[in-house]
Order: structure tokens, then sequence, then C-alpha cells
């Protein structure tokens, strides 16, 4: 089986790519588990020094792989073990102390748009488009964004963004504070590889308290909205009507 994830070091920047191309890098059980894998090698390697989080084809990330809905749902533990996989790359991205940048293009939608969301910074081409498509299925939002979001954008406009599930744009998403850096779609890699290269030559032990005490301070509920979201994700994939409307959005 080919993996899905493509991670590599070199002179202190871990890239790591999602790579399923063919569907838009959309999620699927291999896609999480390679995922996590990567990001757990790189918070355990000492050369590691910055993560750049990225996207092969035409999108970062499309979200949960609807074609294979089935493989993401089984028994009631079977499902909880596939969402908590989903929590566990949140947890890897904001808990640990490397710092970790998104170079987002396309689309990221539902899982994508909350991994987009996890970054400490986020350089997004322009043209992105992205949107929450979960509640209109009948499942949940993960990665903890019902903390995150509303702090960047605001209650008022994190619910209207996760109930209506509107479509928006990279500007949009710039202008609402979710991401760093808008840039045209050639300028994607080189600004954010240039902010990484600039990241890992700071003195690695201040930046890693930065990320640990700003996160620590922002994030102190990350871990009660995620269990939350994980018992209203589990009860909505169970749910036999969310298969039917799966297949008719897909």
């Amino acid at each position: 089986m080919n993996p899905t994830v493509i991670s590599k070091l070199d002179n202190g920047i871990r890239s790591i790519v999602l790579d399923r191309p063919d569907r838009l890098n959309a999620i699927n059980p291999d896609l999480l588990k390679d995922f996590l894998g990567a990001l757990k090698e790189g918070n355990a390697d000492p050369e590691t020094r910055v993560i750049v989080l990225s996207g092969a084809g035409r999108a970062f990330c499309a979200g949960d792989d609807l074609k294979e809905f089935d493989s993401q749902v089984g028994t009631e533990d079977e499902t909880r073990l596939y969402i908590e996989a989903i929590q566990d790359i949140t947890r890897e991205i904001i808990l640990n102390d490397k710092m970790v940048l998104g170079a987002i293009h396309g689309w990221a939608v539902g899982g994508g748009l909350e991994w987009v969301i996890n970054c400490d910074l986020t350089v997004m081409a322009e043209g992105t488009r992205c949107f929450f498509p979960e509640i209109s299925l009948g499942v949940f939002v993960t990665g903890a964004v019902t903390t995150l979001l509303p702090k960047m954008v605001g209650l008022q406009k994190a619910r209207e963004m996760i109930l209506f599930g509107e479509h928006f744009d990279a500007n949009q998403a710039l202008n609402w504070g979710l991401v760093w850096k808008v840039v045209p779609q050639a300028d994607l890699m080189n600004e954010t590889l240039d902010a990484a290269r600039r990241i890992a030559q700071l003195p690695q032990g201040a930046v890693s308290d930065l990320k640990r005490v700003l996160n620590r301070a922002c994030h102190l509920d990350a871990e009660g909205a995620m269990a939350l979201e994980t018992e209203a994700t589990v009860r909505g994939f169970l749910d036999p009507k969310t298969a039917e409307r799966v297949s008719q959005f897909s």
C-alpha cells in the first residue's frame, strides 16, 4: 500500500504533504494513520525545528472522503477510535512544542479546514475555498474548532460558519483572522518556507516556550471541547440518516 503522506526533513524544516491528489487529499483511515504518524515523528525528532503542512495536487484537503464513508463507520467503539484519531492529529499540532505552518491552496474543507485552524501560522493561496459541511450531513466538527474558532472570529461568526456551511475564500479568511497571509498561488511555498527558515534560525527553546505558553493559555479548554465534539461526532456518524445524506452529497 502506498503511503498517503510524504514527510521530508531539510535543514530543520519538516515538510509533511498530504498525498492523495486523485481524491483532493480527502480523509480516510489510511491518511489519518499516516498523517498522525508523520506528526508524531516530527514532534519527537530533535532535528525537526519547524513543521510545514501542505497538500499535493489541486487542494490541501477536501475533508472526509465521503466515497469511503463505510470505512469510517463501524461499531460505536470502532467509530470512536476513528474520531479520536482525528482529534489526536489536533493534539499533535496544537499541544506540542514545534511550530506548525500551513501552506494551503485549492480546497480546505471540513477536517482539512480544522487543520488549517490548528496551525500556528497559515499562508493561504489566493482563490482557496473553504467551508464546514458537517452540520448539513448530520455530523459535527472536530479539531477543537468549537473553542478555537470563536476566539478567532467571535461566537456569532463561528456559529454562522459551522451552522450554515457557506463557502468563503482566502481573503475572507484573512479578514476574519483565520490565516496569517494570503499570497498568489505561485508564491505559496516560497512564502511559507521563508517563514519556516526564519523560525528554524531562532533559539528553539524560546520558540518552544512561546508556542507552549500561548497555546496552553489560549487553549485551556481544548481537551474538554474535543471530548464533547467526539461524542457529538460519534452520534452523527452512527445515525442511519447520515449515510443517506452522505450518499446524496457525494
